[in-house]
């Protein structure tokens, strides 16, 4: 008797697509470093750019990738654009579940403190980034 026959779970193309492409917004180190910054708070591309020494073009590439994914939100303000962590408690808990796997691997990482907490302050008192 088949798998099929004894009546198996068909798997569900959709969600195994969509799980992917989240898996794969997450597998870029470029985009990881842009969630980072963002978990500190508003950034704008010339604010990434900056603090991560990428070309503008490509920061955008990932911004773009990031916000189809709607990992990250976009706000404008007059000519400039301001990006912000979508749901920062959902990308929080999905760090901490991240760490928790690997610890369970054998590899012991901390992303950042920062993106695990959202919104940390820094010691004197204002959020850093």
């Amino acid at each position: 008797m088949t798998m099929m026959e004894r009546g198996a779970r068909q798997l569900d193309d959709v969600a195994t697509a969509v799980y992917s492409h989240l898996f794969h917004a997450l597998g870029e180190s470029t985009r990881l470093a842009v969630l980072q910054h963002l978990a500190w708070g508003e950034h704008r591309v010339r604010d990434l750019v900056a603090h991560i020494g990428l070309a503008q073009s490509t920061v955008s590439k990932h911004l773009r990738f990031l916000l189809e994914c709607r990992l990250v939100t976009v706000r404008p303000d007059g000519r400039s654009s301001w990006y912000a962590l979508s749901d920062p408690v959902a990308i929080s808990g999905l760090i901490a579940a991240a760490e928790r796997f690997l610890d369970v691997t054998g590899t012991t990482a901390e992303l950042c403190v920062h993106l695990r907490h959202p919104g940390h302050r820094n010691g004197n008192g204002t959020e850093g980034g």
